[in-house]
Order: structure tokens, then sequence, then C-alpha cells
């Protein structure tokens, strides 16, 4: 009934194939990452590496590096979390097919905690020094826990019922911590773990945490399912993993995961915080250095035979791209339980998840009467930004499905054609300004601080979209280069925005010091003032400003990184022939986006020549990592 160790679960996908030991040594700095990378790309095996430099446990990669892994993985039980999710959106289904929800009532009986008195998790104590020290990315402020499943308990009313388990990333060294005594815990807006840490300031005292490594596969996953408040990732965790969550329970403290491979166990102080990162998020920047929970370690355990997973994160698609697939997978049918008239919604992976979110949504106001004016659909992006982790959202796109039958937000070419076909500037742009934003995200006016935009589109397509462009366009002094991206979508060069940004960044104030205020925004001016009526451009909708157009037109991957990543809607967006009535903004030609890099931006990751070339010697004929596919 699932796996209850990391060593359980990589032994029996030795004996398959589908994991790898290495015995070579290799360095947890940057090696490591670099090489889970490669992997990943590679669609490879987990790896196990038996001798990383510096510790004596074994590292583990890639482990839900590939669907068919991950289905490997939950084989037992995939099938049974979506009969319980299909009970969900119709109770009366086990009614009407018997033979297939027979075992659902036991299956839900394993979202239940199991208490125990004692388990493997606490077999042996070890230093915080003692542990992996992974580094990711050259920027990076120091050695982070990647995959941690971080627990703590509501101090209102403390149980493994009233709990939050969440994948929030745990810096254990370098920065100002205290070595041996002190990690950083990075949580971000709209986490179950806010709730309890402003219950336990409210009650004068500390936040007990414990922070999980290992164990079930079924607990990393769980720690990242956008499950309702209310809900405790442990009971999801009991029907993924197959098996009740044995919790060791202690009075007065927080419950111990028994089964866990290591467990970090400490308290956050009221009011204790030091700098936290850098560090290589999944944006692919770098987060910069900003005060964080503070939390002071009391025990490190783990169990005999213990592995230390690890995953990287970085410009997606990387490894928790198939976490967000996985999400899909098991929630995808409740979303229109939960939010009406959307069938379908998608967080752009390739643009790092919360900048841009996809929906199609319906219109079913006034039936009797024909009308392309988007209503039922404003109302609905209205929901969709009020649900926990979707309101950080800069970008919501919503269109109809009416409009476009059989269409899946999953499918991103096809959904940016329904729209720009649809989309009317002069009335389909809603911004929200003064609003929060992704923690992680830079191109905002300051930290969790920047804008939104939704587009609603509907009615019949207004245009056809070009796929190509004349030769020798004429352009302003400064811009250059354009390509098609998509159709209907062009990117032009536009003039580099000087200074380019710096990791080794100065105050919060200073960083945004110039971001409400940006000169470099004459510079789309000058553009769109020049697209008059008789301008090629003028018959595509969107066009962006970047600095690279080749690289952004290179890939559809390419084009969503750039374009949402790097640009502020109140502040970014322009427009061809843009007007105000009514203190709604429009435009009457296409719709101009400055996703140029900016000064108060994090600067992309990028890996070190130094290291790559290491990574290559391993690979070579040969080499520990030939036969690897990398």
């Amino acid at each position: 009934m699932g796996f209850r160790s990391l060593r359980d679960c990589t032994d029996a996908l030795r004996r398959e194939g589908q994991c790898v030991a290495i015995d070579h040594p290799v360095d947890p700095h940057l090696e490591i990452a670099e090489i889970q990378r490669r992997l990943f790309r590679a669609g490879g095996p987990a790896v196990l590496f038996t001798r990383p430099k510096g510790t004596t446990f074994p590292v583990l990669v890639n482990l839900y590096g590939t669907k068919r892994r991950i289905e490997r993985i939950f084989a037992d039980s995939l099938d049974r979390v979506r009969r319980l999710v299909e009970l969900k959106i119709d109770p009366t289904a086990a009614l009407k097919k018997p033979a297939r929800y027979w075992r659902s009532p036991y299956d839900a009986l394993a979202m239940l905690p199991r208490m125990v008195r004692s388990g493997p998790a606490m077999a042996r104590s070890t230093a915080l020094s003692r542990l992996p020290q992974v580094v990711s990315w050259p920027g990076d402020g120091g050695p982070f826990v990647t995959l941690p499943a971080v627990y703590t308990e509501d101090p209102n009313r403390p149980s493994p019922k009233h709990s939050n388990l969440g994948m929030y990333r745990v810096q254990l060294g370098g920065n100002e911590y205290e070595p041996e005594r002190e990690v950083g815990l990075h949580y971000q807006l709209h986490r179950g773990i806010g709730l309890h840490h402003a219950a336990a300031l409210a009650r004068g005292e500390p936040l007990r945490v414990a922070i999980f490594l290992g164990g079930s596969p079924a607990m990393a996953v769980s720690a990242v399912m956008p499950l309702p408040e209310g809900l405790a990732e442990l009971t999801f965790a009991g029907v993924l993993a197959g098996h009740r969550i044995p919790m060791i329970r202690r009075p007065g403290r927080p419950a111990i995961y028994a089964d866990a491979d290591f467990v970090i166990e400490g308290t956050v102080a009221p009011g204790a915080s030091k700098p936290e990162g850098p560090f290589g998020d999944h944006l692919g920047y770098y987060a910069r250095r900003h005060e964080f929970p503070l939390m002071r370690v009391d025990h490190v355990w783990h169990r005999e035979g213990a592995i230390w997973p690890v995953t990287v994160v970085g410009r997606p698609p990387q490894e928790d791209t198939l976490f967000g697939w996985l999400v899909h997978e098991l929630t995808g049918p409740v979303i229109p339980t939960v939010l009406p008239g959307i069938s379908s919604v998608h967080a752009v992976d390739a643009s790092g998840v919360h900048p841009l979110l996809l929906a199609v949504g319906s219109e079913r106001y006034m039936p009797w009467k024909k009308s392309d004016r988007p209503a039922e659909l404003l109302t609905q992006a209205s929901a969709i930004l009020g649900q926990g982790q979707l309101s950080l959202a800069k970008y919501l796109f919503i269109v109809s499905g009416g409009d476009c039958p059989g269409l899946d937000a999953h499918y991103v070419r096809e959904f940016l054609g329904c729209l720009l076909a649809r989309a009317d500037w002069r009335r389909d742009c809603h911004f929200h300004t003064e609003t929060t934003i992704d923690t992680l995200d830079y191109s905002g006016s300051g930290f969790n601080s920047g804008s939104k935009l939704v587009v609603a589109a509907r009615g019949p397509a207004m245009r056809d979209l070009p796929t190509e462009l004349p030769a020798g366009i004429p352009l302003p002094h400064g811009f250059a280069n354009p390509r098609v991206c998509l159709p209907g979508v062009v990117a032009v060069e536009g003039p580099r925005i000087e200074p380019r940004p710096q990791l080794a960044a100065p105050s919060d104030a200073a960083i945004w010091a110039s971001a409400g205020t940006a000169g470099w925004g004459g510079d789309v001016e000058r553009l769109c003032a020049a697209i008059d009526h008789e301008h090629p451009l003028r018959q595509f909708p969107l066009v962006v400003v970047v600095d690279d157009a080749s690289f952004t037109a290179a890939t559809l991957e390419n084009f969503l990184w750039t374009t949402f990543t790097r640009s502020n809607p109140a502040a970014d967006v322009h427009g061809v022939e843009a007007e105000i009535r009514n203190k709604h903004w429009g435009c009457r030609g296409p719709l101009v986006i400055d996703a140029r890099l900016k000064p108060h931006h994090a600067p992309p990751v990028e890996e070190d020549p130094a290291v790559t070339a290491a990574v290559d010697a391993l690979c070579r004929a040969g080499g520990p990592l030939a036969g690897l596919g990398l």
C-alpha cells in the first residue's frame, strides 16, 4: 500500500530500471543541481548519489522527473484519488456505479492520520552541517532544502487535524545564520503557514515548526496541493500514499511524521527574522535577499538508511513542472464545482506559473439576447482572482468556451489564437492597480506589490491573425529586428535599458526606486506613435518590446517566459491610439507590452561555466554518468 520511505521507493525503481545509483563522488555545490537539470531535460532516470562530498547521506534527484515514473510511484493510489474526486463532484455516483466505488469508503478512511508513539524518523540525531549542503545556482545565498514538507499546527487548536503542510524553501546556512542553530524559512502570501504564524503572534508565542523530508513520496506532492482552507494536507497525503499517515503525537509539541527520512524541528520566535536568499527560483530569476522568518533549530533527526531528496527550480520547465501536471490531473475536474461556469484554468508553467493565468469560461447571462460584450466572464474572472494562490495571477486571460468549442486552457497556442482573434482592446482590458503579486516576481513596483491585467474577450472573430512580416519595416530609432512569435504576435527589439540588474541588491526601497517613474516608457510610446493605419505592425493585435527578438520568437516557451515575467501591466502595457474613457483604459490599435529587462528586475539564473565543464567530463564515454543520455 504505497512506499513508506525513499529507500523503499528507490529500491523498487532500481529493480525496474527507473533509478540508477552513482557511486562516484559528486559535489553538492552546483554539480548535483546541474546534473539534475540535465536529467530532467533528457527524461532520464532518478539518480541516487551514494557518495556526495561533505556528507554521509545519499542524495536522490529527479524522482518526480517523468510522468511515467510518477504514475509508477503512485500506481496503487492514483485511481483511488480520482474516484474520490468524482464522488466529491457527484455524491450520487456511488449509487449509479457501485462496482466502481465499492472501496471508496475504505480509501476515505486513509485520509485520517494515524497517531503512534514512536517511529523510524527519530532513530538517530545529527547536525545541520552534516546534512547535504546542496547549492543549486552560482548566485544562491547558501545551501537550501528544496523538497521539504514544512509542518505546523494551529496554535489555537493544536492537532494534525488542524495542521498545514507546505513546501516552503529552507535556507540551511550562509548569510547571517548562526551555524548549527538557525535556518531561514521563506513562505509567500496566501500560504497556510501564515495563518498559523499570525495566530502564534496573537498569542505572543513562538510558532513551532517541523520540517519533514522523504518518507512517502506522497508527502512532497501533498505539500504543494492547492487544497481548500480547512482541509489538512495530511488527509490528502494518506489517500495518495495508500495508507494512513503515521504521526508521533507529543504533548505540547507538534506531531512528527513517523516515516520521514529526516526531521528538522524548531521554533520561530515573535519578531525573529534575518535576510534570506538570494535563491534561483522557479520564474528563472534570482529571488533577492529579504527579511524572512528565522527558525531556531532544536533537533535534527533521521531514520536508518535515510536518503536526502533534492529538486532544482529555475526557468521552467523543471521537475516541479510535473507537480503542476499531477495537480491538474487530480483536481482539474473539480474546477467547475468551485468556479461555476469555468471549464478549465491553467497557470502557465512556461511563464513562471503566477505571471500568466488562462481560463475558459462561459456567457450564460441573458441567453435570449446575443451580445459580444463580456459579462459573466468578468464575474468569473473576479471569482478566479479570489481563489487562494490564483489571486497572485498577474495577467488573467479569459475567453468564452462557446466561441471556441472544445477549447482547453492547457492548449496555450490555441487559447491565445482564440483570444487575440476576438479581443477588442478598447473594451476588454481591465486593470487592477496597487495590488499584490507573487513575492518572487520583481517586475512590479515593490515587494509583493504590482498590478494585474484581466483580458476578457468574447464574440465572433473580429480579425485574421497574420503570420508573416514584409521586409524593411520602418521602425523608430532604437527599434529593430521584428520577429513573428505566434499568429498575431510580433516581438521587436527596443533600446537597451541600463544599468543592467545586479544580484547584490541594496535595500528594498532602492531596488524599486525607479519602477514607478520609468523613463523607458517613452521609448514604447514612440513606437506606438509610429504604428499608423498603414504600418505593417498595425495588423498584429499584440506587439512585445524585448531585448532579443530572435530569442523571444524562437519558441512558444521563450515568448511566454520573456513577455510575462518581465512586465508589470500598469506600467508596461501600452497601446496604439490609447485613450481613457470613464476611467477605463483602451486602445484602437495593437496592444504593446514592454518586456525588456529593467533596473529593478532580478537577474536571470545562469549556470557556472566551470561546473558545466566538470559535468561534461562526468558524462563522457567511460565517465560515471556515461549512458544516462546527458
